[in-house]
């Protein structure tokens, strides 16, 4: 998460939607500096803010879930920057969210599985992130498929003019097609009731090459009821190893 009283935004960084190179612009030209940790939620944020930092243009990103799918599958069957398997950034990541990650880095490591079976043993619920927390809360949202044009009217509705086009970083890879390529028809039937009303509620669309997907009722019935658990989760235990007083701590140094 990244913060500026000078020009008072702050970021909400949300994985795999290009924050990293947001974050790096926001520190570099915009006189942004961390707070908190890097994918803290907004929610997070309101908890330890002052009643003037509230009122902070706040601005977060979103991508289409059919890719985030096939991102994350590639960097767990490329171990990047050894996130999975070294001592050392294992020991620095013991969330919850970490290590059910480790556990499926482990599972794709005994079975050298494609992404049609990782799909089917990794996505059993209709897909959803804690976006649905409070991104429909925030200033503005830009979507990761049009990211350097998002950026930029991000920018301007703070009132700042853009110094330079976003340079992009912290690209995923191993990524040797579009994500459209990794789902066989097998997989598109699981994407449709997978990850369709995430899609549907947050105005995407499935590929046209695949033709009419149809996203089943019960599918949005079950969307609806996991939000339920799915909250509490990533309200209380997703970063059960980050302390309050350590949210309140990096918070007060970023005032100083």
């Amino acid at each position: 998460m990244i913060i500026s009283h000078t020009h008072r935004y702050l970021f909400v960084e949300v994985p795999r939607t290009g924050s990293s190179a947001i974050a790096r612009e926001l520190k570099e030209l915009y006189d942004g500096e961390p707070i908190l940790r890097k994918h803290a939620t907004y929610r997070d944020f309101l908890r330890v803010a002052t009643e003037d930092e509230k009122t902070y243009f706040a601005f977060s990103g979103i991508r289409n879930p059919l890719d985030v799918a096939v991102t994350r599958y590639v960097h767990l069957r490329a171990d990047t920057r050894g996130h999975f398997s070294d001592p050392h950034h294992v020991g620095l990541r013991n969330s919850m969210a970490s290590r059910i990650e480790r556990r499926i880095f482990g599972w794709m490591q005994r079975t050298n599985a494609d992404f049609g079976a990782f799909l089917r043993r990794w996505y059993l619920l209709p897909y959803d992130t804690w976006t649905s927390l409070d991104h429909r809360r925030l200033d503005f949202v830009y979507r990761f498929e049009s990211l350097e044009g998002g950026f930029e009217e991000a920018i301007r509705s703070m009132g700042v003019e853009p110094v330079r086009a976003l340079p992009l970083a912290n690209a995923t890879p191993g990524r040797d097609r579009d994500f459209a390529g990794y789902y066989n028809s097998r997989a598109i039937r699981r994407a449709s009731w997978v990850f369709g009303p995430y899609m549907e509620e947050w105005g995407y669309a499935f590929p046209e090459s695949w033709g009419p997907v149809r996203v089943p009722w019960w599918s949005r019935v079950l969307y609806r009821l996991a939000r339920i658990p799915r909250m509490i989760y990533w309200t209380k235990f997703r970063f059960a190893d980050y302390v309050k007083k350590g949210r309140r701590a990096r918070l007060a140094r970023s005032r100083v």
